[in-house]
């Protein structure tokens, strides 16, 4: 399967498809646990991982725990930023993505703050260096329903 030319295509009514898009704007609003596809950097395969996601200020961003390994699934965004973000819970959709990886101090700093909040982390200095960091833009999504 190639992932970078993937869609999802629904065929529902209109009442159906505001109901959809208003449990997607909802759960994009509030963050939480979802799974991402990936394409291998090196196998080429799609990868799949449950991670966790935040929206702070109306952007949303993928992060993790602070370690001084290297992941997988951030070489992967780097040889390829094309992406699946899969919603799961109340909301289920498989939306192409594309990943911006950030690695300047100061805006790492900015967001990671916003992430260490709602994990409840004081070891901001820790995450500023250790933790992995993306800006994630739906393709096809409205500003507006993010």
């Amino acid at each position: 399967m190639d992932l970078r030319s993937a869609a999802v295509v629904l065929v529902m009514n209109t009442e159906e498809k505001q109901e959809l898009d208003g449990r997607i704007r909802t759960a994009l609003a509030r963050g939480g646990t979802i799974d991402i596809t990936t394409v291998g950097r090196k196998s080429g395969k799609p990868r799949r991982l449950e991670i966790v996601f935040h929206n702070i200020d109306g952007r949303i961003y993928i992060s993790g725990t602070p370690t001084p390994t290297r992941r997988s699934w951030l070489a992967n965004l780097e040889a390829n930023p094309r992406f699946t973000f899969h919603l799961k819970g109340a909301a289920h959709a498989d939306l192409p993505a594309t990943a911006r990886i950030i690695d300047k101090e100061t805006e790492r700093r900015r967001i990671l703050a916003g992430v260490a909040r709602n994990w409840r982390r004081t070891d901001i200095d820790r995450m500023v260096l250790q933790s992995p960091l993306i800006e994630v833009t739906l393709d096809g999504v409205a500003a507006s329903a993010r």
